[in-house]
């Protein structure tokens, strides 16, 4: 079967849009890394998470009830597993795995392949074909994602179990970006959906929280502007910006953008906290550049 996108995007009108978008993806997607800097030393996975993503979903809600078209219960059940899969699995996951002393250079990485499980998933599930260049730009965004992580690899002493929950987590959001990709009950507004993503989580999180005891938040600066950080670069922006761009275009070469995450978030590294960069770290950059450009070039 193949799939139809609608405004899967002319090229001649549109040649910008799709840059445009990728450029704020990689911006929301990489700056999580500012905010989970500022507040994980000011409270525990669990608590940092239910804060997050409660607050994303009071803020959104006043909006997803007032504007847009009327929730069905089928399309909310429906955004509610989404949620489950892509929020709380997803990003509880690595959290968890990074807790329990899973390296944070091995945690990135694995996040990050995730366009290359997307794009083996798009071709037997929506029919989405990769092209051979498509395949070698893939190829070379995961050498250049490699080259940037080469430095802070290493395996740590976590359990084992806790490595495979990494894999685990990136595999099951990239199913969930295909699927959403794929059924058209989950295209309701990106603010209605986002909000019943970010609500289902806290629900999940503050569950999490409570059986690990308790879910006050921290009343410091650091955890306050890490929080804002968090709620309106890395959840708005992001996601907001990785839902719309799944309703533009192909799955695989929306996908292909988050290669970029790694340096990019490098660079934000170095402006704001002064850890070094490396020639390394350039040279995968560029290889990175080079691949997204392979993959996601009509």
């Amino acid at each position: 079967m193949t799939t139809s996108f609608p405004a899967t995007v002319n090229t001649t009108r549109h040649r910008f849009l799709f840059p445009a978008l990728a450029t704020l993806l990689i911006i929301g997607w990489s700056s999580g890394f500012v905010g989970i800097r500022y507040a994980s030393e000011e409270a525990s996975v669990a608590v940092l998470l239910f804060w997050r993503t409660l607050l994303s979903g009071i803020i959104l809600l006043p909006f997803a009830l007032a504007f847009g078209p009327k929730m069905q219960l089928r399309a909310v059940v429906s955004q509610m597993g989404f949620g489950v899969m892509a929020v709380f699995i997803y990003l509880g996951g690595f959290a968890l795995a990074i807790e329990q002393h899973v390296p944070t250079g091995l945690v990135a990485l694995m996040s990050d392949l995730v366009p290359l499980v997307i794009a083996a998933m798009s071709q037997p599930l929506l029919g989405e074909r990769l092209t051979g260049r498509q395949w070698v730009g893939t190829a070379v965004a995961v050498g250049g994602v490699l080259i940037v992580s080469f430095d802070s690899l290493s395996f740590g002493t976590a359990p084992l179990w806790a490595y495979g929950v990494t894999i685990g987590s990136m595999i099951v959001f990239a199913l969930a970006s295909v699927l959403r990709s794929g059924r058209g009950s989950l295209n309701m507004p990106v603010h209605q959906s986002l909000c019943i993503h970010s609500l289902t989580g806290a629900a999940l999180f503050g569950i999490w929280g409570l059986a690990a005891g308790g879910l006050e938040p921290p009343i410091t600066r650091e955890f306050a502007i890490g929080m804002a950080w968090l709620v309106l670069i890395a959840t708005f922006a992001a996601y907001s910006v990785y839902y719309t761009m799944l309703r533009l275009f192909p799955v695989a070469k929306v996908s292909a953008a988050i290669y970029l995450s790694p340096p990019v978030t490098m660079l934000w590294a170095w402006m704001l906290f002064s850890e070094p960069l490396t020639p390394a770290m350039f040279l995968g950059l560029a290889v990175t550049l080079a691949g997204v450009w392979l993959t996601s070039k009509s």
